[in-house]
């Protein structure tokens, strides 16, 4: 039987759909859309379709192959607002991605920079998959047996297509997307006639849209060789075709893309792949995540540079069916939750790590770090918030004094405090407002210092009683205690349990911080 865990159920799902076929491997796929720079939704996609391929070698033993697919021979549709130099976009709108200049400067073209910034972070934590670039699959030919195909049965393909169109968007309508011969536009062209025994297609160009305008050329083209495309749903069962996926996940926006896709390819001769559906990244405000949108979340790049790849590869694991908020302040809760499951890993016997998510991430289990300590992401944070220093030699020398075990595990120790770091000066200090306090505040902020003065032996259970005996004696709400400490002595809104405030820096320390802010 297989563990429970999602990976293994999608493939026990793919070993009913794709039984053994003379040891030929078996293919994932995922896609890719270059119009905008890619962002975590991107990287999640191969990373959960990764998790399946890795479960499915360890139920069957068979060899398995991952592409990440570019859509990159798309028209430009608008400019992205999160890219320079935009006019030199706005000159090309509606040519193939793969022929529009790059704005960075950098590239052969916008689909070069693009991609490039896919591969560079996939290949930063090791993937192993086969890049595939739609424009050289269409200029190499790769595609020709099934195109020919697509126009041989076009009238069965419109038969599909048009009923889940608009009455406006059936006028003219055709699977395949010519090349214009005078203007290089891929959207602005128009079919008029299919001529199926010279695989080619009469055209003219003449889109009125902003993002499709018609230089008027006209004419015969053929449709191999990179000289035409077809449209979206099309293209997804093209590539299917050609390549025989055995399976691919899809966003939830995408379930009618994906029976249109199924049908056609079942017209071409060919079942469909598996695949699972997976619920949409949001951002703060609960909007979907979107590169064209300008609304692209964080990058890879900024997540590595507050906080350890696997703890979002471990937020990336969880329940891929429920939608997830992606913005700033999620950071350190993602770090602590994999400390967590890296404590916890020693415990498991091998059903349960099968079950894991560790298992997953770190390529069966292997090399996942050991981790005993009590030392979180947010206890970092706490001290450097804290101690007000960027020290990261004296941070670990207090980290190890609050916490001998983390002296075991020094790499994760000192991923900690260098990411904390960097995390405390880009997101929380600039928010830090420190007030001082009112008279009453004043007063009881004097007993918790005076209290904590007599305090004798006890553990930070004990500690944290302090601050709750002295609202209580004073007739105040513990919370009222609590948002004045933070806002007086942290300069922010929220913080650490007092106890472990006080083991962190020590009686001493935190008692001169109490005498500085209560001096009239």
């Amino acid at each position: 039987m297989a563990p429970r865990a999602w990976p293994f159920a999608e493939a026990e799902r793919i070993l009913e759909r794709r039984p053994p076929d003379g040891g030929r491997p078996i293919l994932f796929q995922t896609g890719y859309g270059p119009s905008g720079l890619p962002h975590i939704g991107t990287f999640a996609e191969v990373a959960r379709t990764s998790f399946v391929r890795r479960a499915f070698e360890h139920l069957t033993g068979r060899p398995t192959r991952l592409q990440a697919f570019s859509d990159d021979m798309d028209g430009l549709r608008k400019v992205p607002q999160n890219v320079p130099n935009g006019d030199i976009l706005a000159d090309h709108l509606g040519q193939p991605l793969s022929a529009v200049p790059d704005p960075f400067g950098c590239c052969a073209s916008f689909a070069d920079h693009n991609n490039g910034r896919l591969r560079r972070f996939l290949d930063e934590y090791g993937f192993d998959y086969e890049f595939k670039s739609a424009a050289r699959a269409y200029g190499d030919g790769e595609f020709d047996e099934g195109l020919a195909i697509l126009l041989e049965k076009v009238d069965e393909v419109l038969q599909v297509i048009l009923p889940t169109l608009g009455p406006e968007r059936r006028k003219g309508w055709s699977p395949f997307l010519p090349i214009c011969t005078g203007c290089g536009s891929v959207n602005a062209t128009r079919v008029t006639d299919y001529h199926p025994e010279r695989r080619a297609v009469s055209f003219v160009c003449d889109g009125e849209e902003p993002a499709a305008r018609g230089c008027g050329e006209q004419g015969e083209t053929s449709v191999l060789g990179g000289r035409a495309k077809v449209g979206w749903k099309v293209d997804w069962a093209l590539r299917w075709f050609t390549y025989g996926v055995d399976y691919e996940m899809y966003g939830k926006d995408l379930i009618d893309s994906v029976k249109v896709s199924s049908r056609i390819l079942r017209i071409m001769g060919r079942r469909p792949p598996a695949g699972m559906t997976f619920e949409l990244w949001l951002d703060e405000e609960g909007r979907r995540i979107s590169k064209s949108a300008g609304r692209p979340g964080m990058s890879v790049e900024q997540w590595l540079d507050f906080a350890p790849i696997e703890s979002l590869l471990y937020h990336i694991y969880q329940n891929p069916q429920r939608a997830k908020r992606l913005f700033w302040d999620i950071v350190p809760r993602c770090v602590d939750d994999y400390l967590e499951g890296l404590r916890r890993w020693s415990e498991l016997d091998e059903e349960g790590r099968l079950a894991h998510a560790l298992w997953h991430i770190f390529d069966r289990g292997r090399g996942v770090p050991a981790y005993a300590g009590n030392v979180s992401y947010s206890v970092v944070l706490n001290l450097i918030s804290a101690l007000g220093s960027d020290d990261e030699e004296l941070l670990k020398e207090f980290l190890q004094r609050y916490d001998p075990q983390v002296s075991a595990s020094p790499g994760v120790l000192d991923a900690l405090v260098h990411k904390g770091l960097a995390y405390y000066r880009e997101q929380v200090l600039p928010g830090k407002r420190y007030r001082s306090p009112d008279d009453d505040e004043r007063a009881l902020l004097s007993r918790v210092r005076d209290r904590l003065a007599a305090f004798g032996n006890g553990d930070e259970q004990a500690l944290q009683a302090i601050p709750f005996d002295v609202a209580r004696e004073a007739g105040r709400e513990p919370k009222e205690l609590f948002r004045c400490f933070y806002e007086v002595v942290l300069g922010q809104e929220r913080g650490p349990r007092f106890g472990t405030f006080v083991a962190l820096l020590g009686k001493e320390r935190v008692l001169r911080i109490l005498e500085e802010k209560t001096a009239a």
